[in-house]
């Protein structure tokens, strides 16, 4: 093969190879139902008491901005 047609031959294959890089396939299922049926997973498998500690952490953590935004407004209506 001349040097010619080793470099139009490796170009050609370069190509094609790229070109099948540019597709790619659809998920299944979108990404915030995996999300879920993740952490129910996880929930019931050896990470079961962690996760439970983080949920309740986020509830507490919640209820806490919630209870301070109720004070903040008792606190605003009482300087008015």
């Amino acid at each position: 093969m001349t040097p010619v047609r080793a470099g139009a031959a490796a170009a050609i294959l370069a190509i094609a190879a790229l070109a099948g890089c540019g597709r790619s396939e659809s998920p299944k299922v979108d990404a915030a139902t995996e999300r879920a049926e993740a952490t129910e997973r996880a929930k019931k498998d050896a990470f079961g008491t962690q996760v439970q500690a983080h949920e309740k952490a986020k509830a507490i953590g919640a209820d806490m901005n919630k209870k301070a935004e109720e004070q903040q407004d008792a606190v605003d209506k009482m300087s008015k």
